[in-house]
């Protein structure tokens, strides 16, 4: 029996091609219900079609953020059988973390590099559609590595002061005052499940705030966006 998959991307030409992957190759056995360019339509097709799989871009619009993870998480919560495959082009552990914050199973998170080795992407939804998980080689590799100098980094970070939020002006975009709440919670160490507590917010808000900092301080992991806020004096040393 076929595996039914919704394809999510705003690029045409990759969301054409990635299909096009998928349905000529005779040996996946993947059939390919829906394409979609953007979140609402993606939400839209899968209360309709209820597919086995959704495969999707971490950014979608309308705001290019992290539209995928916050779906993902939505998935959890309402369609719990539905498989997700992310791909981004990434491979900051911000978001492999994320991803798995409410566990591994059914859930898949590749480099768009991959796609362009089939076996890799066809191997990723069909592990995810039986509940498995997949995490990108590239991927473990720099998580790994920044967990370790994160424990190595040690210490606690402070909330923050109006010194702090005027250091913040010598960035190209100051951090709101939101935004410092939640790196000073990032700097110690919490995971965005207990950020989302603490501040009495969604989850997903806390993922749209850390993806807004880590933008503004131009980082790619939580190890690295600790190291440039304390160099802004956004943070205690």
């Amino acid at each position: 029996m076929a595996i039914r998959v919704i394809l999510a991307e705003d690029n045409l030409l990759v969301r054409e091609g990635v299909r096009r992957l998928l349905e000529t190759r005779r040996d996946a056995a993947i059939d390919v219900v829906a394409t979609c360019g953007y979140l609402e339509s993606l939400l839209a097709s899968v209360e309709t079609l209820e597919p086995d799989v959704m495969v999707t871009d971490i950014r979608m619009p309308p705001t290019f953020t992290d539209e995928g993870l916050q779906i993902a998480a939505q998935l959890r919560m309402t369609h719990p059988q539905i498989g997700v495959v992310l791909l981004s082009q990434f491979d900051a552990p911000v978001y492999a973390r994320a991803l798995l914050e409410e566990g591994s199973a059914g859930r898949a998170y590749l480099l768009k590099e991959r796609v362009s080795e089939p076996e890799q992407l066809v191997g990723a939804i069909r592990e995810v559609a039986r509940g498995g998980s997949i995490i990108d080689p590239k991927v473990v590799e720099t998580l790994v590595a920044a967990l370790g100098d994160l424990a190595r980094m040690g210490g606690d970070a402070l909330t923050p002061t109006a010194d702090q939020q005027a250091s913040s002006a010598r960035m190209s975009e100051p951090l709101t005052d939101r935004e410092l709440e939640v790196l000073a919670l990032v700097a110690e160490g919490a995971s965005n499940q207990e950020i989302a507590r603490k501040l009495v917010v969604t989850l997903a808000t806390v993922k749209t705030h850390i993806n807004h900092i880590f933008g503004k301080l131009d980082a790619e992991s939580r190890v690295q966006v600790v190291a440039r806020a304390r160099k802004l004096g956004l943070l205690q040393p």
